[in-house]
């Protein structure tokens, strides 16, 4: 039901669904913020995981199971530095956590869309920094972009941001799929070594690239008769709506 319902809605006829991603420090935040700031809707899927793992949530309870009550604040919320110091170090802790976390984002993530979707845009920006490291969401994207930074200044970046000296920060990038490698299998790339300025002209030109590239629309009314067929799938997102 959620592959059917994922699939009407990148159908580029009704509404694009374009996927974000970088790596560590890449700036693909700064990114993201350029493009809301030129209207584009954007889901977070970093603010969707801090909701999802909210003090009394399913994911929260299991977190605490598995890892422990040492990975929580005296506030009862759960530490996510020390949290990401322990995945960050073990491949199959960071395994366990995805596990625990992203079916509970992906549903978080697919209620935005169709709020999206349901108030008429055309398309939608998914921020997602594991993009291609699950791939679950890639099949359904009209669109991939990668922000780039050459791994020196990735590091440095990291180490200034986050106060961790070399091998922390050589730890943490070497924990994810290596930039060069997200690069070539994107669609669009942003170059973000070099000054904000050249970034900014970069997200312009990619702007431009999403707007042009949506063919004419359907009418709306055509594009929910369509939907009208996948009856099913919707009565289902209409139940995790209201879950």
């Amino acid at each position: 039901m959620l592959t059917c319902l994922y699939s009407h809605l990148s159908d580029p006829r009704t509404m694009f669904l374009v996927g974000l991603t970088g790596g560590i420090s890449s700036g693909k935040s700064t990114v993201s913020a350029m493009l809301r700031e030129l209207g584009c809707p954007i889901i977070d899927a970093d603010l969707v995981a801090r909701r999802v793992v909210e003090r009394g949530s399913a994911a929260y309870r299991r977190i605490v199971r598995h890892f422990g009550p040492e990975v929580l604040l005296e506030s009862g919320e759960i530490d996510r530095e020390k949290l990401g110091h322990i995945i960050f170090a073990d491949a199959e802790k960071r395994k366990l956590l995805n596990s625990i976390t992203h079916p509970e984002i992906h549903k978080a993530m697919l209620k935005q869309i169709v709020f999206y979707f349901l108030r008429g845009y055309r398309y939608v920006v998914l921020d997602v920094p594991l993009l291609f490291e699950t791939r679950r969401l890639t099949q359904f994207l009209h669109h991939t972009v990668v922000v780039y930074c050459d791994p020196a200044t990735q590091l440095s970046r990291l180490m200034q941001r986050n106060g961790l000296d070399q091998e922390q920060a050589g730890q943490r990038v070497a924990a994810q799929m290596p930039l060069n490698e997200k690069r070539g299998l994107a669609k669009h790339v942003i170059e973000n070594s070099g000054g904000r300025e050249d970034t900014h002209r970069q997200v312009l030109r990619l702007h431009t690239k999403l707007e042009d590239s949506m063919e004419f629309l359907l009418v709306r009314v055509v594009a929910m008769a369509t939907a009208a067929g996948l009856g099913g799938a919707l009565l289902y997102a209409a139940k995790l709506l209201a879950s």
